[in-house]
């Protein structure tokens, strides 16, 4: 394919790659080519490390980088000086962008709400697809809503921007035919459930207690207004401001109160999205996160787990979390080890959220429930 004469030559790259992989079919890869990704980026850019956030201050680095499959994190300690160096906002992974815009299936006249602008980059693409008067876009900090709307601007757009907290969606524009975050969601907000259209499709990045993200399609029936949503892989992305974890993981690590020996493949199985998703709903108010090779478990009342090194060492009080953990992995070994495509989930309005496997009565509950996991 001849590459348009105006294509910067790093957006050429990234953009062959994602339609290597099927990522954009017709329209959307003449809209990715349109606007280069370095135009969304601000001065100021930060790569993620394991522990925090380094400047990327040469530039080479920042040409890599910004042409990458990654994410650019464009904020860190929500626009605050001397802070840890977490990021709060960021341009996100453009392969993760593209996935979501092809299950979002935006079609001509459809009106779409996104929630979090950031840098604009995702409004733009919605604008070049559905047009400047069908898009409304919100964010919480009007720091960056300035800058996104001066970057669409630049780009020739104008989208409604507002700035506002995006759990509370924009129900002047309502109702929605599509509506997508950019930001994880712990649960669907009720007002994002009300302005979305009966038939309406919602689609976001899912973060659990238990394990990594998840990213869900929601479609709402025309006929009940019930909002289903099936998952479709892993979405690592800043949780809505609303839904940051409250949660403390403070547990009393000075000293074990019993060490389990670990198994083969342990604690790699645990991180198995599907299963960390029936686990998080078998085992609420249990908190992971790690690695394959070093986890850590905790229920916010102290008691906590370190696994690594061939050991799990249970610490504080109460409860024993590794042997509840491998007691609900035995029930969904039993059960075949279902994939990430047989669960799905339901959201209501009054802030329901089932996780079921197959079919949406076959709901995944606490583990002092009778499980509905079946081969």
């Amino acid at each position: 394919m001849t590459v348009p004469p105006h294509l910067h030559a790093g957006q050429a790259a990234l953009v062959g790659k994602l339609a290597e992989r099927g990522l954009l079919a017709p329209p959307w890869r003449e809209i990715w080519e349109r606007v280069p990704r370095e135009h969304w980026l601000p001065e100021r850019i930060w790569v993620q490390r394991p522990d925090r956030c380094e400047p990327v201050t040469d530039a080479d680095a920042r040409y890599r980088l910004t042409y990458s499959d990654s994410p650019v994190v464009t904020q860190v300690d929500d626009g605050r000086a001397g802070g840890p160096g977490v990021a709060t906002s960021a341009n996100s992974m453009p392969s993760m962008v593209a996935k979501m815009l092809g299950l979002l299936d935006l079609q001509d006249g459809m009106r779409v709400l996104e929630i979090g602008t950031a840098t604009g980059d995702m409004a733009s693409k919605l604008c070049l697809r559905a047009g400047d008067d069908k898009v409304t876009s919100v964010e919480i900090d009007a720091g960056l809503a300035a800058q996104a709307r001066a970057g669409l601007a630049r780009a020739g757009l104008a989208p409604a921007v507002h700035v506002t907290d995006g759990a509370g969606g924009w129900a002047p524009g309502a109702p929605y035919d599509r509506v997508v975050a950019t930001c994880a969601l712990r649960t669907v907000p009720a007002a994002l459930l009300r302005q979305l259209r009966p038939g309406g499709v919602l689609v976001a990045p899912l973060v659990r207690d238990f394990a990594s993200g998840l990213l869900a399609r929601f479609v709402k029936d025309v006929r009940t207004g019930t909002v289903t949503g099936s998952f479709h892989g892993g979405a690592s992305y800043m949780p809505l401001r609303a839904h940051r974890s409250t949660v403390s993981s403070a547990v009393d690590g000075t000293t074990p109160r019993h060490c389990h020996e670990l198994l083969d493949g342990q604690p790699d199985a645990f991180m198995d999205l599907a299963f960390g998703l029936y686990a998080g709903a078998r085992l609420p108010g249990v908190h992971m996160t790690g690695t394959p090779d070093r986890l850590f478990l905790w229920d916010g009342a102290g008691a906590g787990v370190l696994a690594e090194e061939g050991w799990a060492a249970v610490y504080g009080r109460g409860r024993d979390l590794w042997q509840e953990l491998l007691r609900v992995w035995q029930e969904y070994v039993t059960g075949g080890r279902p994939p990430l495509g047989d669960f799905g989930v339901t959201a209501t309005e009054d802030g329901g959220f089932r996780i079921w496997l197959r079919t949406p009565d076959a709901v995944v509950g606490p583990a002092h429930a009778v499980p509905t996991l079946r081969p």
